[in-house]
C-alpha cells in the first residue's frame, strides 16, 4: 500500500470516484490549496505553496502559467506570507493601496478603504465591464465611484494619471454624476444638457449648473408618468439639498414644451 503523501488528502465524489485534496496549515490557519485527480500532482501542488510561504525570494511576478498552483492561490499565499494576512481572493497589499491580480499583468489598484469589501468579493469580467456578486446582484464595480452603466470615458468621467486600472478615489473625477446629464460647452461657457429616452431621446433643456439639470431630469419623469408612460426611470437623488430649496428649484426649472404637452401615444 502507497504511503499518503504529505499535504495530501483522499477525497471521494458522490458518484464514488476518488480525488486528491492538497491543504497546509501555515500560522495556525488551515489553507485549501486546491485538488486534483492525480495524487502526485496534488502532492506538487502542496510542495508549491509550501515553498512560496517559506522563501521570500520568490515574488509574485516569478509565476509560470505551468506552475502546479492557482496563480489567485499563489497571490493569496505569497500576501499572507509579506503581510501576515489571508484573503482567498488574489489581493496583495501595500502601505497605501492594494492590488488585486487576474494575472501577472493584470490587475486593479484599489485604496486601502476597500480592502474589506474586496476580500470578500470575486471580481467577474464581462463584456469588459467589471462585476461583483452583492446581495445576490451583479454589481458593476464602476458604481461605487457614482459611474452609471452608460457612462463614457472621457465624457461622463476620466482617469486623472491616465491609468484605466488605478481605481483609487483620487483618480478618478466624475464630469457628470446624475441621470441624464451630460456636460457640453455651448457659446463658450459650460453647460448641462438634460435628455431623457422615451422611444428615442427627448431633450429636457440645457442649464447653467447641474443641479438644475438633475432637478429638471426628475422633474421630466414626473411629467411622462402623468402622461402614462410606464417605463422605470430612475430619479436623480439630491443629496445635501433641503426639502424647500428642491421645491422652489422644481417649480422654477425649465422644461421642454414637448414634455408639456406630452401624450402616451407619443411612446408608442
Amino acid at each position: 500500500m502507497n504511503q499518503p503523501l504529505t499535504g495530501v488528502y483522499t477525497a471521494k465524489r458522490k458518484d464514488g470516484t476518488i480525488y486528491f485534496r492538497a491543504s497546509l496549515t501555515y500560522r495556525n490557519k488551515h489553507i485549501s490549496l486546491g485538488s486534483h485527480e492525480n495524487q502526485k500532482k496534488a502532492h506538487e501542488i502542496y510542495l508549491t505553496a509550501t515553498a512560496l510561504l517559506s522563501d521570500s525570494s520568490i515574488r509574485l511576478e516569478d509565476y509560470t502559467e505551468d506552475a502546479p498552483l492557482a496563480f489567485a492561490k499563489w497571490v493569496s499565499l505569497i500576501n499572507f506570507r509579506d503581510n501576515g494576512l489571508y484573503f482567498s481572493s488574489p489581493i496583495y497589499i501595500r502601505p497605501r493601496f492594494f492590488y488585486y491580480y487576474f494575472s501577472p499583468t493584470e490587475f486593479f489598484i484599489f485604496d486601502k478603504d476597500d480592502l474589506f469589501y474586496y476580500s470578500s468579493r470575486k471580481i467577474s469580467r464581462r463584456g469588459g465591464h467589471y462585476f461583483v456578486a452583492d446581495y445576490g446582484m451583479q454589481v458593476n464595480i464602476m458604481s461605487r465611484y457614482g459611474i452609471k452603466n452608460y457612462a463614457v470615458e472621457g465624457r461622463d468621467y476620466r482617469f486623472i494619471n491616465g491609468n484605466r486600472n488605478d481605481l483609487r478615489y483620487e483618480n478618478i473625477e466624475i464630469f457628470n454624476r446624475f441621470h441624464g446629464v451630460s456636460v457640453i460647452q455651448e457659446k463658450g461657457r459650460t453647460g448641462y444638457l438634460v435628455k431623457i429616452h422615451v422611444k428615442g431621446y427627448v431633450k429636457v433643456g440645457v442649464y447653467d449648473t447641474e443641479v438644475e439639470a438633475a432637478i429638471a431630469y426628475n422633474k421630466a419623469i414626473d411629467l411622462l408618468k402623468k402622461a402614462g408612460v410606464d417605463k422605470a426611470y430612475t430619479p436623480n437623488y439630491m443629496e445635501g439639498i433641503s426639502p424647500d430649496v428642491y421645491t422652489d428649484l422644481y417649480n422654477s426649472v425649465q422644461v421642454s414644451s414637448r414634455l408639456l404637452h406630452f401624450r402616451k401615444r407619443c411612446a408608442d
